[in-house]
């Protein structure tokens, strides 16, 4: 009787692993802030409907010559993320008048944009496992 069960048992546990949501980190380890004053923060999109409107969650970190950055428990799926070095700790990305950032910025796959900032599909990476990136200030 207890090798007929056996089979069942492991039948059943393997089954249960299958349908077992994966949740992933991302670390994100941001190079070249200008100083050590302020921190550097970011912001996590999981949509191109959302870029840069609306994040899953954000995350600040004291700044620093590196920073880094851990979003945890992510599903697998597409994500793009936006940083930038809020020097005077206002939580903003100050710009000039004419719109053009004072503070470094940057986006993951150290994406650049044409007159503003990039796409969400120039910047997103496809999270399929726990993920390490960096992102260059400019």
């Amino acid at each position: 009787m207890q090798t007929r069960t056996r089979p069942l048992l492991i039948a059943a546990l393997l089954l249960g692993l299958g349908t077992t949501a994966s949740a992933f980190d991302l670390t994100v380890e941001v190079l070249n802030a200008r100083s050590d004053q302020g921190t550097v923060d970011g912001a996590l999109f999981g949509a191109a409907a959302s870029w840069l409107r609306e994040s899953l969650t954000g995350a600040r970190e004291p700044a620093g010559a590196k920073v880094v950055l851990v979003y945890r428990n992510l599903p697998a799926g597409p994500y793009a993320l936006s940083v930038f070095h809020d020097e005077n700790g206002n939580g903003k990305l100050d710009a000039n008048v004419a719109g053009i950032p004072l503070e470094r910025y940057g986006f993951s796959r150290d994406a650049r944009g044409r007159m503003g900032p990039p796409p969400f599909a120039d910047a997103a990476l496809d999270l399929q496992a726990d993920t390490t990136i960096t992102v260059n200030l400019r």
